[in-house]
């Protein structure tokens, strides 16, 4: 069974950073693509970024230069650095894992920017 457990969000003033992780347990990391996900009050779930099994990145474009994903095999973890951050990139953040046929969740971690 994969277990994702996020960590690492909070409350944070325009213009900071934060960083978040997601532990990654139940599967053989390395294999299946990891991303993050985020869903805003009021709006639909939508991709921050992923990282395939092959190293390849993928960022949404209103994320690009202001976010960065990093994965540790090793440790069966992904970061997420979130620098730049605006009141637009307040939401509930979740870690992905994918599968060829099922992608699991985690349980979401909240972040909040103020004005």
């Amino acid at each position: 069974q994969v277990q994702l457990v996020e960590s690492g969000g909070g409350l944070v003033q325009a213009g900071g950073s934060l960083r978040l992780s997601c532990a990654a347990s139940g599967r053989t990391f390395s294999s299946y693509a990891m991303g993050w996900f985020r869903q805003a009050p009021g709006k639909e779930r939508e991709l921050v970024c992923v990282v395939h099994s092959g190293g390849k990145l993928n960022y949404a474009d209103s994320m690009m230069g202001r976010f960065t994903l990093s994965r540790d095999n090793a440790k069966n973890t992904v970061s997420l650095q979130m620098n730049s951050l605006k009141p637009e990139d307040t939401a509930v953040y979740y870690c992905t894992l994918s599968t060829t046929n099922h992608t699991y969740w985690g349980q979401g971690t909240q972040v909040t920017v103020s004005s």
